[in-house]
């Protein structure tokens, strides 16, 4: 089967999901987020970028599954201590060969390793339905409702996204929803109120909501490849405040950041938050 480009193992990571996680993060994305903090993930296997004075090759390497299960397993320790595991991140993982992708996370999963998978949401929906049984949460992003800034700022319309998530959800998923926010474009009260009643059309009660400010960290990245480096920036900490007051007022798990308390909350009833009436 093919092997997708890996371009990070990122260990001792507490912002993308439960406990302490080993993040692997593979190359290729179909979204073009115009803020994106991996621009270096974006291009898939064989593609290469034109800057203004050269060509830049997709970054990373290729390992078989059974030797990324054996890398990753170096960090169950961490897992067992913390309520951790993997998360699978991109780029976009689920526009991969999905035949290793459902592959690693069956081995994983085999091996006692809790699974989260950070998606944006832009895939055929197969890919989902193929590793749903061996999911343990869905970490997935709204980063914009309106449509006609979602096609400006990631080049892509939202609505098979919000079908799918839609859709994962009456499936049975897990789900942690991820709200990056951009000052003056998606983070005011009136934006999450607006997210917030899509979550009650589709009946759709998400385990968490993480809130993600905005940060500079990729500045670097941009400049090693040429690229002009997006300036945004993110909400201060008063408006964080109101937008995290508004989310657990309505009900709902917050959080500032990617991290989530542990993975052990999952093994409570899922009446305790799949109760849609009072949303």
């Amino acid at each position: 089967m093919p092997e997708p480009l890996v371009f990070n193992i990122q260990r001792f990571s507490i912002h993308d999901g439960p406990g302490i996680r080993t993040t692997v993060f593979f190359s290729g994305c179909p979204l073009r987020c115009k803020w994106c903090h991996n621009p270096e993930g974006q291009r898939f296997p064989g593609e290469s970028i034109l800057t203004a004075d050269k060509y830049i090759d997709t970054a990373g390497s290729t390992r078989s599954v059974d030797l990324l299960v054996r890398e990753l397993e170096k960090d169950r320790i961490f897992f067992e201590e913390s309520g951790g595991g993997v998360t699978i991140s991109g780029g976009e993982p689920l526009a991969q060969d999905m035949e290793y992708i459902t592959h690693l996370i069956r081995e994983l999963k085999r091996k006692g390793i809790s699974v989260a998978v950070d998606t944006c949401g832009e895939v055929l929906y197969e890919a989902f339905y193929n590793i749903l049984p061996w999911v343990d949460l869905f970490l997935f992003d709204i980063k914009l409702l309106p449509e006609d800034m979602h096609i400006s700022l990631t080049g892509h319309s939202n609505r098979r996204i919000l079908t799918n998530l839609s859709r994962l959800n009456r499936d049975g998923a897990v789900i942690a929803l991820r709200l990056p926010l951009l000052s003056g474009i998606n983070d005011t009260v009136e934006d999450m109120k607006s997210i917030a009643e899509w979550l009650s059309s589709e009946k759709l009660m998400p385990l968490h909501i993480s809130l993600l400010p905005y940060h500079a960290y990729a500045r670097g990245k941009y400049d090693d490849m040429s690229l002009e480096y997006p300036e945004y920036s993110a909400p201060d900490q008063e408006q964080l405040t109101a937008l995290a007051d508004f989310w657990e007022q309505s009900g709902y798990s917050v959080g500032i950041g990617g991290g989530i308390e542990d993975l052990r909350i999952l093994e409570r009833d899922r009446k305790e938050w799949s109760s849609y009436d009072d949303h």
